[in-house]
């Protein structure tokens, strides 16, 4: 397995990614949509996940396929995202037909970033005008770090971010990830200065700082997050991808294994304060020859892409001023 030539989600043929955010805010908004419909399903591990329309993506419910999925900051304001972009996906004649009518599906998540400095006092919901203009950004170019719904995103110890990575397996099958991630707990390991997902990096993607040569297990240092913001703000929230033929029961099953891939990169994970929610998504390209080997190894590569997508949301994170985290560039004096 190798990256593909982005090493982004977008190299799942079809997709496109767009991002919207606003700087005082400290919050924004990305969007996964295809040229097509895709079908997909969801899988949910945090204990205090915001959701829209999921309910549509368990595999004994109708609607067959979607036209976008949501991440979103902003807390349960900002799942009004999704209502910027089921407008504009219906002023392009998109959406579920229902005899002359039509219906965008546009399932989202959210993270909540609502105590991160930025200015909240709003008068009109920001977020579904961000949701319509990271729509209309969409492309296959997709910008890491403070970007969209990552622009906001902390972690335990510094800033997050938006990422995304890929892999090509044998056979020609594409998977990807993108991710906002703002958990509550850590993505580098006790010394600050290597990522949990070390062992998984590809080519120096978040650095090379290489593995933790510390031995057994490490007391975690306390949790400047939440030292900052009283435990609040937490979710790691994402989409994982394939061109691959599956129905909506793989496209869960693709999602449950991705979640794996946060295991792996925070600890801790899956708290009763995260949200953490996985989509999986495919676009249905690329036939399965042998769908039971395939299928683990398309989940397997899930999981991989998921995990290297978290560290390189936190690797490329930006400062700016009034931060109440640094990036880790900062910390390890490379900013």
């Amino acid at each position: 397995m190798r990256p593909g030539p982005r090493n982004l989600i977008t190299d799942v043929a079809g997709l496109r990614v767009g991002s919207a955010s606003e700087g005082a805010l400290r919050s924004g908004v990305s969007v996964v949509t295809g040229d097509a419909p895709f079908t997909a399903s969801v899988s949910v591990m945090g204990g205090a996940p915001g959701t829209r329309e999921t309910d549509l993506l368990a595999p004994d419910k109708t609607a067959p396929g979607v036209d976008a999925l949501v991440l979103s900051g902003g807390s349960a304001f900002g799942l009004a995202a999704a209502q910027g972009v089921m407008e504009a996906l219906h002023e392009r004649g998109r959406g579920f037909p229902v005899l002359s009518a039509r219906v965008p599906l546009v399932p989202a998540a959210i993270l909540f970033d609502l105590l991160n400095g930025g200015d909240k006092d709003w008068g009109v919901n920001p977020y579904p005008a961000l949701g319509r203009a990271a729509l209309e950004a969409a492309s296959e170019d997709v910008v890491l770090g403070s970007q969209g719904a990552g622009a906001g995103a902390q972690t335990a110890m510094h800033k997050g971010g938006l990422g995304s990575a890929s892999l090509v397996l044998e056979g020609g099958v594409t998977v990807g990830a993108l991710v906002a991630t703002n958990p509550m707990g850590s993505v580098t390991t006790p010394s600050g200065r290597h990522f949990w997902a070390a062992p998984f990096e590809v080519d120096e993607e978040f650095g090379g700082l290489g593995s933790d040569p510390a031995r057994g297990l490490q007391p975690q240092p306390a949790s400047r997050k939440v030292a900052a913001m009283a435990g609040q703000g937490n979710t790691t929230i994402a989409v994982v991808a394939t061109d691959a033929v599956m129905d909506k029961a793989q496209c869960h099953r693709l999602a449950v294994a991705a979640q794996d891939g946060i295991g792996r990169a925070v600890v801790p994970a899956h708290s009763p304060m995260d949200g953490d929610l996985v989509f999986g998504a495919a676009t249905g390209r690329v036939p399965l020859e042998e769908p039971a080997l395939q299928l683990s190894a398309i989940g397997h590569a899930a999981s991989l892409c998921l995990s290297r997508a978290i560290a390189r949301a936190v690797w490329e994170a930006t400062p700016a001023p009034g931060d109440t985290l640094p990036t880790l560039r900062q910390e390890l004096g490379l900013a």
